[in-house]
């Protein structure tokens, strides 16, 4: 099985290269080209010219009011792209102080309701605004000349995944892997999910196995919701292959210089 690799920083979490996976042809798709990880609103200074020498552009999936709340520190001489895949505040996507407060009036003690509304937003991620910013997304990589790209969301985990996903596939990564890579997540966010769930537990007032459960289909990732991004686009598109050219308007010579510019 082929994943990307966790990268070493100081207070920037879930930060992969994910170069090295492996394609169907036999390739591999470029190392230091596609990076992607959570907010930067907290990087520490060595994270920042860590990036500096390794990231060109900066791609910030997260709506405005996140953006407004935790701003990015974008290290001198690196681009910075907004492109918001969701515009409205969306408990477990979007990390915003409403949406959190949503979350733990209507979710918390609500696990397979949790579950279902996150299948839900990954269902989302197949309407027309957010394919378009998809599509805006992959025209950036596909026009830039050796330039290396970090895309991130919060966590890295539900905007990010699925325009890490997108990419895997375009350049011809196995689903299988392309699914792997997206459920390694969990490792790497971790401290996160324990954090976030005892903060919550706290503010309730309630110490109860049912409350990590919901948080834990909030904040982490299941295979059930890239799985209902997939049979999303297979409802509306046909079949991957379809969304590629029709939603993110690729043509095959456009999938061919994606593969040329980064894969090897």
């Amino acid at each position: 099985m082929s994943l990307s690799k966790l990268l070493n920083f100081e207070k920037l979490h879930n930060i992969r290269d994910i170069g090295g996976m492996s394609i169907k042809s036999g390739s591999l798709i470029k190392s230091g080209c596609f990076f992607r990880s959570g907010q930067l609103a907290d990087i520490s200074q060595n994270d920042s010219d860590k990036l500096k020498n390794m990231v060109d552009t900066i791609i910030d999936f997260r709506s405005d009011k996140e953006r407004q709340e935790k701003q990015d520190v974008i290290p001198e001489g690196v681009s910075y792209i907004h492109l918001p895949i969701v515009d409205s505040l969306t408990a477990g996507v979007t990390r915003d102080k409403e949406s959190d407060k949503n979350i733990i009036e209507k979710l918390a003690v609500k696990p397979e309701e949790a579950k279902k509304y996150m299948c839900l937003m990954y269902r989302g991620f197949t309407e027309e605004s957010a394919v378009s910013q998809y599509a805006e997304f992959i025209r950036l990589l596909k026009d830039a000349e050796d330039k290396s790209f970090l895309w991130h969301c919060t966590a890295g985990k539900d905007r990010a995944g699925i325009g890490s996903a997108i990419v895997e596939e375009i350049l011809g990564c196995s689903r299988e892997d392309v699914i792997a890579d997206y459920m390694s997540t969990n490792e790497y966010i971790e401290p996160d999910i324990q954090f976030l769930t005892q903060f919550v537990k706290n503010k309730i007032g309630i110490q109860d196995n049912i409350v990590d459960d919901a948080l834990r289909y909030l904040f982490g990732a299941e295979e059930e919701y890239i799985e209902a991004f997939y049979a999303s686009v297979d409802e509306k598109y046909g079949d991957f292959d379809r969304f590629i050219h029709e939603g993110l308007k690729l043509s095959d010579a456009d999938i061919e210089l994606m593969k040329s510019k980064y894969t090897e």
